[in-house]
């Protein structure tokens, strides 16, 4: 069998689980029965869990248990954050600083928007410019509010780090962060605490 088909085969057969329940579903409301809301769905709480994980300051520490609590499984919560979060991180090293460089000279709000996210930024890349690979990951890994791939992106992006070595780092502190919330989310603050 040649690759393509394979590969098409593949979507289809995926794309027919991820649908079932909507079939399903249009099958219950032809019936009478109440309508299912797509965030009941898997292919809705995967959706809804990967969106959430790509949010600035929420990121995988909101979207795992969010997606647990839509009862997904943790594995499945856990690996849907994790892309979710990491998905974002090269548009920002290649891409943030021209943003808004941009934006900063053609209006005066983004110059000061600019200036203050700037600043903001740089007064946490302290731990980055002192150790470097490991101190991206720990501020990557952190998953407190002003932590995570966001700004460890916007400080790789700042201090002109190499996507080479400020990719791997912040893709580690990633999973470090969503080791430590799923531990949280599961074990309980007791346990950790």
């Amino acid at each position: 069998m040649k690759k393509k088909t394979l590969v098409l085969m593949s979507a289809l057969l995926l794309l027919t689980l991820l649908l079932t329940p909507a079939f399903a579903n249009a099958q219950e409301l032809a019936m009478g029965a109440a309508p299912v809301k797509f965030t009941d769905t898997m292919l809705g709480k995967i959706l809804v869990t990967l969106l959430v994980a790509m949010l600035p300051v929420i990121e995988l520490r909101g979207a795992i248990p969010i997606g647990v609590g839509m009862d997904l499984e943790y594995y499945v919560a856990v690996i849907v954050a994790l892309i979710g979060n990491i998905l974002p991180v090269p548009f920002i090293i290649f891409f943030f600083r021209r943003i808004f460089e941009w934006l900063a000279k053609k209006v005066k709000f983004f110059d000061r928007v600019w200036t203050a996210l700037r600043d903001r930024t740089i007064k946490k890349s302290d731990v980055v410019q002192k150790y470097g690979f490991w101190g991206l990951c720990i501020l990557v890994a952190i998953p407190l509010p002003g932590t995570g791939a966001w700004t460890g992106a916007m400080v790789a992006c700042l201090l002109e780090m190499p996507f080479k070595k400020s990719a791997p780092s912040i893709i580690l502190g990633v999973v470090i962060a969503a080791v430590i919330v799923t531990a949280v989310t599961y074990l309980g603050f007791d346990v950790i605490f």
